[in-house]
């Protein structure tokens, strides 16, 4: 396992924290899961979001809180009308781990969230990027985001050489999302970071001239932003001739 380097110093973490807040709350998409620190709302977007665009969520996400607008109505919902509420958003592995889930705290929690990073990462379909993700955003708490965007931004920031799907990076990626991690406004950074991903640091031409980081990458600076982040090349799906 390599090691991370930290290439920006300790003592300009400040600035580059300072800088990513500022354009942030200049320039973030105004979506309605972020006009709420409600728990459950916030928790409903992210299981959404995951592996589905914003555009197609922003057409979900809307009539699903309209239809159970707590962890009450969600959990006393049939479950064949929950999925049908998710229909065409795919992946409804998410809408039943979702509903089960609620049907929990309801029951033990009295329909709140655990506040308790540990309680609320047992939940089914609560993996470390959703509790991390509710946490900061809901409860202000200190837990690093580790999305697809942002582990783009990471790998050009520090220029990570270890693919970034391969599952021994992961260490080296949360490390470095520990290190410029701003503790003491965790939900705008990592709404920031996930920000920076999906609208400036982008797969392919990233808009680096409007980058508010720009100074601390050492892609840009050594112009190899389209090198990263690193990808474990898929083999080739094998063409057959065939005569039948």
């Amino acid at each position: 396992m390599k090691k991370f380097v930290r290439i920006i110093p300790v003592n300009k973490l400040p600035e580059f924290q300072k800088r990513l807040g500022k354009w942030y709350r200049k320039n973030y998409r105004r979506l309605p899961w972020r006009e709420t620190t409600d728990p459950y709302h916030i928790w409903v977007s992210e299981v959404m979001l995951q592996q589905t665009q914003v555009n197609t969520v922003l057409n979900y996400y809307s009539d699903f809180i309209r239809k159970y607008p707590d962890i009450h109505s969600l959990a006393s919902a049939d479950l064949q009308q929950v999925l049908k509420s998710w229909e065409l958003l795919g992946y409804y592995g998410r809408a039943r781990n979702l509903h089960k889930a609620a049907g929990i705290v309801a029951e033990r929690f009295q329909g709140y969230v655990p506040v308790e990073y540990s309680q609320f990462r047992q939940l089914p379909g609560v993996g470390e990027y959703i509790a991390a993700a509710v946490s900061s955003l809901a409860f202000n708490a200190p837990y690093p985001v580790l999305d697809g965007n942002v582990k783009r931004v990471l790998a050009r920031l520090f220029t990570i050489k270890e693919p970034v799907q391969r599952s021994s990076a992961y260490k080296l990626f949360r490390q470095a999302a520990a290190y410029i991690f701003d503790p003491d406004n965790p939900g705008q950074f990592n709404q920031a970071m996930m920000e920076l991903g999906a609208v400036i640091c982008r797969p392919r031409n990233p808009q680096c001239a409007v980058c508010p980081v720009l100074t601390f990458c050492q892609a840009y600076a050594t112009g190899r932003q389209q090198d990263y982040p690193k990808k474990v090349a898929r083999p080739k799906t094998p063409q057959y001739r065939i005569a039948v």
